[in-house]
């Protein structure tokens, strides 16, 4: 899966973490870098943010065996 905007890769994070702050129905992915210009943040918030979703347990950043 690629970014809507800039087209490039995604990792498993960066979908997880669309889908944590634009809603679990969203269909259309962004890297951190054109996600943290759509939110109006820089990557090293976003970077923490998904540290901290992570070990509250968020079911979307966990691995599937």
């Amino acid at each position: 899966m690629n970014c809507q905007y800039c087209n490039e890769k995604l990792i498993k994070d960066e979908i997880a973490l669309c889908k944590k702050l634009l809603g679990r129905a969203v269909n259309k992915f962004m890297c951190i870098s054109c996600l943290a210009d759509y939110v109006g943040c820089t990557i090293d918030d976003l970077e923490v943010k998904i540290e901290e979703f992570k070990n509250q347990g968020c079911t979307l950043f966990i691995d599937k065996k």
